[in-house]
């Protein structure tokens, strides 16, 4: 039974240190009975404490590790139904789907497929798995291609097969990358939780239904398995749809910890229409896939997966943000101008655009704001002359260029005085109001 947040608050050290971001000792507390803070945040529980607080800490979705090192992903940890609540934890993982009686070559090219990445917002997104089924029933086959895929890629790797032999060659070669192993069902429960358990590694669960995958989630975890990932069986989108949503809110909810355990769903299966897969598995971004695998990976359609779940994983109270520093777009000379803007990455994206268009070379100073835009950044004093200008001399721009002159925004034109005072031997010069406006100014800009 967990424990109330009166209960939690007797054991905790009640120093009120805030060092777990919450203000007081009965807040954070609160906050563990609710499943939404974990146990990590204080640093001054003692052991004794911990070892009491273990249940009523544990998120309600239990998280699970696939993969070793850089490239372990990271699913479940879910402490809300929405993201406005608090925040979604830990996105979803991509899966491209690799069959032993495939070709060679058609291997090849998907193992290709593994390697599109993209940079957004000074971020890298790219898949993170490759599933590899059984189609052949042969375990030479099966670990054959495995072991291509670990030699190739550095992915983490689900494997996927109904016979435990079959999963057990595939196992030999790839162990130490801590495979996702898929799936354990009634038939095979026994078996599938000796190789999780004698391998470390995570298993999934597959059922007909969600009763029948609540029993044996139970069997598992009481034969001593932990890290469990749950398949529901559905292959409609309207059955998997509703499930995902059943099991969120049964987990968080209920608190029903049969199914406090991230998910697989698999688009790859519902349907033979590229496009429509996509999206099917943008659904499932949303509501409420730990692991989605598709039947391969396409740029046109891999990137906006990925950035939607860029958009949704990222703390709704905190803005999206670009690294402060200097940004060269176009090749700039010493000659070139400098503009100056906020971190906030909208603000960001669509004033480099504006540059990139104009073809003028040109440096973009970008200030951190703390992700705020330009307006907002001026009005709360962080876009203000004695905040910029120690920014201005730090950065090296002024290593960069013979000329300057600074072009600040036309929003922040009221600290074109201050920054001249704060700037000795700079020009402020006032840029346009709107991006649409800088391919113009750039392009009757001189040095």
């Amino acid at each position: 039974m967990p424990l109330t947040g009166i209960e939690i608050f007797k054991l905790l050290p009640k120093t009120n240190c805030g060092e777990c971001e919450v203000p007081t000792c009965l807040a954070f507390a609160m906050n563990l009975a609710a499943g939404k803070a974990e146990l990590s945040a204080c640093p001054y529980v003692s052991e004794e404490a911990r070892a009491q607080l273990e249940e009523a800490s544990a998120p309600p979705i239990r998280p699970v590790t696939i993969g070793v090192g850089d490239r372990a992903l990271k699913v479940g940890g879910e402490t809300v139904m929405f993201r406005h609540e608090k925040r979604f934890e830990n996105p979803p993982g991509f899966a491209i789907l690799i069959t032993d009686t495939m070709e060679e070559s058609e291997v090849d090219a998907r193992l290709e497929g593994c390697k599109l990445q993209y940079e957004r917002v000074g971020l890298t997104l790219r898949p993170e798995l490759v599933a590899v089924r059984d189609d052949s029933g042969n375990a030479k086959k099966f670990e054959a291609v495995v072991s291509k895929v670990k030699q190739n890629s550095d992915c983490g790797i689900i494997l996927m097969s109904s016979n435990p032999d079959v999963l057990a060659a595939g196992l030999k070669v790839c162990t130490d990358r801590k495979p996702l192993i898929y799936a354990a069902t009634g038939d095979n429960l026994d078996r599938m939780a000796e190789l999780a358990k004698e391998n470390s590694c995570p298993v999934a669960v597959k059922a007909s239904n969600l009763e029948e995958l609540a029993q044996l989630t139970t069997k598992l975890t009481e034969a001593g398995v932990k890290d469990i990932v749950l398949d529901s069986g559905s292959r409609t989108l309207r059955q998997a749809f509703e499930d995902q949503v059943f099991i969120r809110s049964a987990a968080l909810n209920k608190k029903f910890r049969p199914l406090g355990f991230p998910t697989i769903v698999l688009p790859c299966e519902m349907t033979d229409n590229p496009m429509k897969e996509a999206v099917i598995a943008s659904i499932f971004v949303a509501k409420y896939g730990g692991i989605i695998v598709l039947s391969d990976f396409q740029g046109h359609s891999l990137f906006p997966l990925l950035v939607e779940r860029l958009n949704i994983y990222t703390d709704p109270q905190r803005p999206l943000a670009t690294t402060e520093g200097i940004y060269e777009i176009g090749g700039p000379d010493e000659n070139s101008p400098v503009l100056l803007t906020s971190n906030f990455s909208l603000t960001y994206f669509i004033v480099s655009g504006e540059i990139e268009a104009s073809k003028v070379p040109s440096y973009l100073l970008v200030k951190d704001t703390e992700g705020l835009s330009v307006m907002t950044a001026w009005a709360a004093g962080k876009f203000v002359a004695d905040a910029i200008a120690p920014f201005v001399k730090k950065c090296g721009i002024s290593d960069k260029v013979k000329h300057h002159k600074l072009v600040i925004p036309g929003y922040a034109a009221a600290e074109s005085g201050g920054l001249e005072e704060k700037l000795p031997g700079w020009e402020i010069q006032i840029g346009p109001r709107e991006g649409a406006h800088i391919p113009a100014y750039l392009k009757a800009w001189t040095p």
